[in-house]
């Protein structure tokens, strides 16, 4: 998978990484490793709210970045809004509290990744991969099915065996001879 469109989940797992390894900040996560079995350590020291804050804003990025994709504004919104009480909760808020704030930034990012995961399924869900080709040379069709991890710049028509490529200004075969275009194109994202 790319991770340009999956950035959004890279940030979310690490910021719950660090929340596990860093029990002191996060007593909710060394209760549940407790209950479980497992002990507790302190791996990051002083650097946790830097690295978690890093991870944060990671995710924000990537919610980003993946609005650009889908156009669902609601995942973003609500990755900016925990971000920020997140935040708050950390550097701003005099309060002894300031762990339900983050504890509630958590939750909402980890909300915000699940209705991001499924705006991108259910975005994927319309890409037709399949595909008429027509030779511009004899007119031979053929149906075929279009790669989804790649491009294809080249074909070789079963009829004439002449030799396809992009006409300039597409970016694969599909584009240019196909009924449908490639998925990249689909999506609303520059092929290759």
């Amino acid at each position: 998978m790319n991770v340009i469109k999956n950035i959004y989940k890279l940030g979310t797992l690490g910021m719950i990484l660090v929340a596990i390894l860093s029990p002191c900040c996060f007593p909710i996560f060394a209760f549940i490793a407790s209950a479980l079995g497992l002990g507790s350590f302190e791996m990051l020291g002083t650097n946790t709210m830097w690295f978690f804050s890093l991870m944060v804003l990671l995710s924000i990025i990537g919610f980003y970045l993946s609005y650009r994709t889908h156009k669902l504004i609601y995942p973003l919104l609500l990755s900016v809004i925990c971000g920020l009480i997140i935040l708050y909760g950390y550097y701003v808020s005099k309060s002894n509290h300031w762990m339900i704030f983050t504890n509630l930034g958590m939750g909402g990012i980890l909300i915000a990744t699940l209705i991001n995961f499924k705006a991108i399924k259910m975005k994927n869900r319309n890409i037709v991969l399949l595909s008429t080709l027509t030779c511009p040379k004899c007119s031979y069709q053929k149906e075929e099915t279009m790669p989804t991890n790649a491009c294809m710049f080249f074909y070789e028509c079963e009829n004439c065996k002449t030799r396809l490529k992009p006409i300039e200004g597409d970016c694969c075969v599909f584009c240019s001879y196909g009924t449908i275009k490639c998925p990249p194109i689909q999506e609303g994202v520059s092929c290759c």
